[in-house]
């Protein structure tokens, strides 16, 4: 077990360190903050000053030790845009993404699990047939068609709901939340449905597939031969044995939702990382940027890591085989 959990550390230790070499040379060629930051009428002079200040000027290779030291020690640099530290940005606009991921989370499963279940087990039934039909519908609309939808109904023409920002919000130390407050609540509801609705129908498919398999194997039919209540079957042997590989996705689609809200909050407006990276793109506010690429990296890799240690612990086969 030892070796298996030493192994993913040296693959995840491997891969951050790919991710940041990538980082550093991506964002190096995205354009020059000296033409952003410098004033409009700066000499040579003061933009030459400038690029020295910011270290520019030397090498890519010191540039890139001087970066990874930086990242090892905590210190992501300084924003070019708003002359502070990112870690600090960072930490202010992390829990408006974690709280939008946790409602599009739930979103997910309170829907997908429930309505998997429904076509699997009727999979030939119209109710079964419309959703998938909806479903397919879903997925395959872009997710800033479907949040301006969302606005268009429920935010200008019923106004129900509020369209952009995130309403009043809570602090609970560093830690800012809106579901202490019903403008918070309010706010979080339409960004949550755009964002679960790639993932609620990734959710239903994959529960529909598992709970097909599960209902057609022997261990199934011997339940039903011996008289087992249909609902015990469905749902405490068929359901409970589908929803393993479901757990997993999940928790990999978790760093997916973080790394791919950028589009629901540019659409929302709403002030987390994602919105971050754009603005940071607009101004090319590089060390922005490398951190957010970073932190994505860097949570796919823990992620990762941690189902890997799981499967292990799980399996025994996977400790045999990397003995």
């Amino acid at each position: 077990m030892f070796k298996v959990l030493l192994s993913r550390l040296g693959q995840a230790a491997l891969v951050m360190l790919v991710v940041s070499a990538v980082s550093f040379v991506m964002f190096r060629y995205v354009g020059d903050p000296v033409a952003t930051m410098a004033r409009e009428n700066a000499s040579i002079a003061e933009k030459e000053e400038l690029r020295q200040s910011l270290g520019l000027d030397q090498s890519i290779v010191t540039q890139y030790g001087r970066f990874l030291k930086r990242t090892l020690s905590g210190d992501l640099g300084i924003s070019y845009r708003n002359q502070r530290p990112v870690t600090q940005l960072i930490a202010e606009r992390l829990p408006a993404t974690m709280e939008l991921v946790i409602v599009a989370t739930f979103l997910s499963l309170a829907l997908g699990i429930p309505l998997g279940v429904l076509c699997a087990l009727r999979p030939n039934g119209a109710t079964a047939r419309l959703v998938q039909a909806i479903s397919l519908i879903g997925i395959s609309t872009p997710t800033f068609v479907t949040g301006i939808v969302l606005i268009l109904v429920f935010a200008v023409t019923l106004g129900w709901l509020p369209s952009f920002g995130r309403g009043q919000v809570v602090d609970l130390g560093w830690w800012s939340t809106g579901f202490l407050t019903w403008s918070g609540i309010k706010s979080l509801i339409l960004p949550g449905i755009t964002l679960a609705l790639y993932q609620l129908t990734l959710i239903m498919r994959l529960v529909r597939s598992e709970m097909i398999d599960v209902l057609s194997t022997d261990y199934i039919r011997f339940a039903r031969a011996r008289g087992l209540p249909t609902r015990y079957i469905h749902f405490h042997l068929a359901l409970r044995n589908a929803l393993m590989p479901v757990i997993t996705v999940t928790g990999l689609q978790i760093g997916s939702l973080i790394a791919f809200a950028i589009v629901t909050e540019t659409v929302f407006q709403w002030p987390g990382m994602g919105l971050l990276f754009i603005q940071a793109v607009s101004f090319v506010d590089i060390p922005v940027m490398a951190a957010y690429l970073l932190f994505v990296g860097l949570l796919f890799v823990i992620i990762n890591t941690i189902v890997d240690v799981l499967y292990a612990v799980v399996d025994p086969r996977l400790r045999a085989r990397s003995a």
